[in-house]
């Protein structure tokens, strides 16, 4: 693939946590999650977007997201669980991105706030359609994602150089 081709980038949150008596990265799914996250799975299917890589965060709410979802997908992407994702602030989450394989077309980042909302909002420049707007009026509830295409190698991804394409959260 060329390095000039279009790529596309999901920053999906996981969905919503419960609150038990264990540390922040061990905090399950509510049961308002375990419903999200198979309709945000079937959303993010809708999209057309055949990915070729997941990178998770190690928490049990990101994994047990991303297991619902993901079944939801005709295709399972290969899946990294990566530690770098957990509490990272929107540098630190380009950081793990410029180090994607260039024969990675379509990567999807399941991950927590602030990280992926900042990280929405500094990778794009601009938006098609209604998409900014409805960030901007939404913010980046749980189970919500963007996509922002750009073109060039994962290396170059830096803020400012993607397009918001889409925006979804789940209804209130």
């Amino acid at each position: 693939m060329s390095v000039a081709e279009l790529r596309r980038i999901v920053l999906f949150r996981h969905a919503k946590a419960d609150w038990p008596q264990v540390s922040d990265h061990e905090r399950p799914l509510a049961e308002r999650g375990r419903k999200d996250a198979p309709v945000a799975g079937r959303k993010l299917a809708d999209t057309g977007i055949s990915f070729d890589l997941a990178l998770c965060s190690t928490a049990t709410r990101t994994r047990e997201t991303w297991k619902l979802a993901v079944q939801e997908f005709p295709r399972r992407p290969k899946t990294v669980y990566e530690e770098r994702v957990y509490e990272a602030s929107p540098g630190e989450l380009i950081a793990v991105l410029n180090e994607i394989p260039d024969d990675v077309q379509n990567a999807l980042l399941i991950g927590h706030n602030p990280g992926v909302q900042g990280l929405a909002e500094i990778l794009s420049s601009a938006s098609e359609g209604d998409a900014g707007e409805r960030m901007a009026h939404r913010g980046f509830p749980t189970s919500a994602f963007a996509v922002i295409s750009f073109s060039g190698a994962w290396k170059s991804l830096e803020p400012g150089v993607g397009t918001l394409v889409d925006y979804w959260a789940p209804s209130k």
